[in-house]
């Protein structure tokens, strides 16, 4: 059965009859649209770029090839049900959200959450108890939640309506996530889990657990980032149990636009496919590649890779090899200053930087030589852009603000002031600010704002990191409550 297309075949079908369309889109296989662009995405592109009319199915109610195609993806994925999104990990972040969640309830959520999550707690009126995620000082990120911080936290909040989690983070590390879902799930309480960079897990045993195959009920899981989809298709996987399937499917129609991009729907439809069949070969090939990446970057003076030391507790308990950190700080550079040289001077682009590092992500689509490309850059920037290090810069962290308003009553709050960042301590804010990628708010709405939440942003903003979030796109001006 998994080597089926039932969606992507139906599209190339109905391609091929070439019918005489009197439906948007406007461009009607690229016929109404100007030359400079459809001669560059192609007739093949543009011809299956369509809309649900009956022979395609609806996504919003799917009763054929959808429905069909989403359900050989639940048992790739190994979930009761999948359902498919063109809003990206973060619309499947936000129907999981608002499925599991609703006004005045609580959601455990770790501090180093997605921006998406937080946003899906200010449309449900959800009130988040935030998790201490482990703090890695040495490389300036933070890991997993332990299980103990979940065991504390959940019986502080008895009263929890659902737990979210992540797996993996961004850098690639992911908590003891199955002893996290049997806590859990001992009382009750659904697990909730952005997978955003974790869709390969389910298929290489070398790799961690998948949300599904540690039991959560609901994963946001990316296809498009690891699994090679189109960029913005995802999938949300659901266990029966603690979730109601219907309610997700109405949550989802709620959120999605009503013109679906076939082109990402097939996409998923055909990466799950490749993933079925192929995708034990083809990470085996891509792990091999990582581990030489990770060994050669390493043998480098002045930077670190990490890998399986990194591994001590419930907190950092498994790791994707295919993310490859780089802390850069010991050659007295930034991570935003390595990525600038990257690709710059080596035409080499990376998946994100922060103060101490540069994270690259290893896929499918990688090969020797661009592995050879990253690491002669990589020892180049060593021997020529290095400073001297008078002193171990210290890694820092912003700490976690206090909430004193729930984030819904500040977003929406009208008696609110701007005031300048630098004057912003002690006062409750209306609007995130984050470092996107990777999209962790360092402050949130209705948290009090702190001295070193300043000192972090500006510090960020110092260095050309890109801080975003306020309505003032320069971050000097910050609105808070009056």
């Amino acid at each position: 059965m998994q080597n089926q297309t039932p969606l992507f075949t139906k599209l190339v079908e109905h391609a091929n009859r070439n019918p005489i369309q009197f439906h948007i889109p406007a461009h009607k296989k690229g016929f109404g649209m100007p030359n400079e662009f459809s001669e560059f995405i192609g007739p093949n592109a543009l011809s299956i770029d369509l809309i649900n009319i009956a022979p395609l199915d609806d996504l919003h109610s799917p009763k054929g090839v959808i429905k069909e195609a989403q359900e050989l993806a639940a048992r790739a994925y190994g979930a009761d049900h999948t359902y498919f999104s063109v809003h990206g990990t973060s619309g499947a972040i936000m129907t999981m959200v608002m499925s599991a969640v609703g006004p005045g309830e609580k959601i455990l959520v770790p501090r180093n959450v997605h921006k998406s999550v937080l946003s899906a707690i200010i449309f449900s009126g959800a009130h988040p108890v935030f998790m201490h995620p482990e703090i890695d000082p040495e490389i300036g990120i933070a890991h997993g939640v332990p299980l103990d911080e979940v065991r504390k936290v959940l019986d502080e909040h008895p009263d929890a309506k659902a737990l979210l989690l992540i797996n993996p983070t961004y850098f690639g590390v992911s908590a003891d996530l199955k002893s996290i879902v049997d806590l859990a799930h001992e009382r009750g309480v659904p697990v909730l889990v952005d997978e955003a960079h974790g869709v390969l897990f389910s298929f290489h045993e070398d790799l961690p657990l998948s949300a599904m195959q540690a039991g959560a009920d609901m994963a946001a899981t990316s296809v498009h980032k690891l699994g090679g989809s189109m960029t913005q298709s995802s999938v949300l996987n659901v266990r029966e149990g603690l979730i109601s399937p219907e309610h997700v499917q109405s949550v989802l129609s709620m959120l999605h636009t009503t013109s679906t991009s076939y082109l990402l729907l097939a996409s998923l439809d055909v990466a799950r496919k490749n993933l079925a069949i192929h995708g034990h070969e083809l990470i085996s090939k891509t792990l091999e590649l990582a581990h030489d990446a990770r060994r050669r970057i390493n043998a480098i003076d002045g930077l670190y890779c990490f890998g399986e030391e990194i591994l001590k507790t419930s907190a950092t308990f498994a790791h994707d090899p295919l993310k490859i950190n780089v802390t850069v700080s010991n050659l007295g550079l930034t991570g935003w200053e390595v990525e600038k040289i990257l690709r710059n001077d080596f035409n080499i682009e990376v998946e994100m930087s922060d103060l101490y590092n540069i994270l690259c992500i290893i896929t499918f689509g990688d090969t020797q030589e661009t592995i050879d490309a990253l690491v002669h850059a990589l020892e180049a920037i060593a021997k020529d852009y290095r400073r001297e290090v008078l002193e171990r810069k210290q890694v820092k962290y912003p700490s976690m603000p206090l909430l004193a308003l729930s984030p819904r009553d500040a977003f929406y709050n009208k008696q609110t002031e701007i005031i300048p960042l630098a004057e912003a301590a002690g006062r409750i804010i209306a609007e995130f600010i984050m470092v996107y990628p990777p999209g962790i708010p360092i402050v949130m709405p209705g948290e009090v704002v702190t001295h070193d939440n300043i000192d972090y942003i500006v510090e960020h903003v110092k260095e050309g990191l890109p801080v975003q979030g306020p309505d003032d796109p320069n971050i000097e001006f910050v609105k808070v409550l009056k």
